[in-house]
């Protein structure tokens, strides 16, 4: 893609329908800007203000003990008493209901947590939007996917201090920028085929969110050739709240150009309009 093949109007309409989307799914109800708590759970039942149970992490996995006054909603069937989750994978997570909130039960960097998401939080009432840099076709790049042997174990730091998260890589993406070649370490972009890169660059604490920003990428084609838009570099939950534990771009990934696209400090964190 050149700057001169490209439809401004239409460019910026696709670049608004896709912030647009992804500020619905965070200020959804149950969304990361419903989040009350992050609760690391012990062997010991446990109980907090923002959730019905004494909750503990055990053998069998996340176990809640509910009062006889107390029930939650699991997969649409109403549970009483003592009710195990089972062992929940690295980086999933399950949900159960009560009132008109969610409990987020999950497995973080090799601990169980529990995040319940209510939608009367504040920060989630009192959001308006996200400030960024007006899309611009310039900051649309060619790049290359070049693969490893095999993907490759990778280990970064979290937004949560003393917790790390291990990734499969399969490999890194080219591009150039600023006169000079880049090379990011990529990651599993959750769509068939996608690709994820987490970076900082120049701009990184100074008008974008300083521990990482986010950028989806396509398909590799038949030769390898991906397209990086950083007009669509995005904020991870951790931008808006303390109460995540995004992972952080491994020290690779740390440019020092100035990439001026795509979304800014939030509002939340200080940031301008």
């Amino acid at each position: 893609m050149t700057v001169h093949d490209v439809d401004e109007v239409a460019f910026a309409r696709e670049w608004e329908r896709w912030q647009r989307e992804r500020e619905e799914v965070l200020a959804a109800p149950h969304g990361f800007l419903a989040i009350t708590g992050l609760h690391w759970l012990d062997p010991g039942p446990t109980r907090f203000d923002d959730a019905p149970g004494a909750w503990s992490s055990t053998p069998e996995g996340v176990v809640v003990e509910l009062a006889e006054d107390e029930e939650l909603t699991v997969d649409g069937v109403t549970v009483r008493g003592r009710y195990a989750f089972g062992v929940i994978g690295e980086r999933d997570s399950l949900y159960a209901g009560f009132g008109d909130a969610v409990a987020e039960v999950a497995r973080r960097g090799g601990h169980d947590i529990l995040r319940p998401r209510h939608p009367g939080n504040a920060l989630r009432t009192a959001f308006t939007a996200t400030p960024a840099y007006a899309p611009d076709a310039r900051w649309v790049r060619d790049g290359r996917f070049v693969p490893f042997d095999r993907p490759r174990p990778v280990t970064v730091g979290a937004a949560v201090e003393g917790l790390e998260h291990v990734y499969d890589s399969p490999g890194q993406v080219e591009f150039e920028l600023g006169g000079a070649v880049h090379r990011l370490t990529a990651f599993d972009g959750g769509s068939p085929g996608g690709l994820m890169v987490l970076f900082t660059d120049g701009t990184s604490g100074v008008t974008t969110y300083a521990a990482n920003r986010a950028l989806q990428i396509g398909p590799p084609d038949a030769g390898g050739r991906v397209t990086l838009d950083f007009n669509r570099a995005a904020n991870l939950p951790c931008a808006y709240t303390d109460l995540a534990t995004c992972p952080l771009p491994p020290a690779e990934n740390r440019l020092t150009v100035a990439v001026e696209a795509g979304e800014r400090i939030p509002l939340e964190r200080g940031g301008r309009p």
